[in-house]
């Protein structure tokens, strides 16, 4: 399964158009039409490529109003990118065998937070299953930042843009330890917190 992701991730990156659109996305978010002008490509094309790497889990996708913006997924490229460099390490050394099994971690991250989520980035439902729960909880916090105040509304209108029970995943959030809360005040608590119940 691993050989088979990291094949996947080479054919999907394997494409002139797809490696200029991920050096476009690595100076900041733009929309299809954007993308379009700057490549030269028709929408239609800006559109098949970005599936590709939204399947590959490259990209991620957020609304502003009528428009999605494009984000690229630097945390997903980095590892991916490093997966054939750890082929073979597992067993080898101890260290080489903790990357290999991290890697594996964030890859069965990925497919899970694909479930979850539309092409859209919103979430469908949160997972019964805790560890599948806490990849999505985990998922949602990213676009948060660390040292950040949030009042309630905030931290509100922040989940509304992925779920409309946002009641809900404010508490989740807490229960699970991604953030703290203290006099209606909200903050990101750090990651080595995260997921402790």
């Amino acid at each position: 399964m691993q050989l088979d992701r990291i094949v996947q991730f080479h054919k999907t990156i394997g494409d002139v158009t797809r490696i200029r659109i991920i050096a476009l996305l690595k100076n900041g978010p733009l929309h299809g039409q954007a993308l379009a002008g700057k490549l030269g490509v028709s929408p239609p094309t800006i559109t098949h490529h970005m599936t590709k790497l939204r399947e590959a889990d490259l990209i991620f996708e957020r609304r502003d109003k009528n428009t999605i913006y494009f984000y690229l997924n630097e945390k997903s490229l980095s590892l991916q990118a490093q997966a054939i460099m750890n082929i073979g390490t597992n067993g080898d050394s101890e260290s080489g065998g903790d990357s290999y099994a991290a890697n594996e971690k964030t890859l069965e991250k990925m497919a899970i937070v694909r479930n979850f989520f539309t092409k859209d980035g919103l979430l469908k439902h949160l997972p019964a299953q805790l560890k599948k729960k806490r990849f999505v909880l985990e998922h949602l916090v990213q676009g948060l930042e660390p040292h950040k105040k949030y009042t309630e509304k905030e931290i509100n209108e922040y989940i509304k843009k992925y779920h409309e029970d946002f009641a809900t995943i404010r508490r989740e959030f807490i229960m699970h330890h991604y953030m703290y809360r203290e006099n209606g005040i909200y903050e990101l608590n750090p990651p080595e917190l995260w997921g402790r119940s």
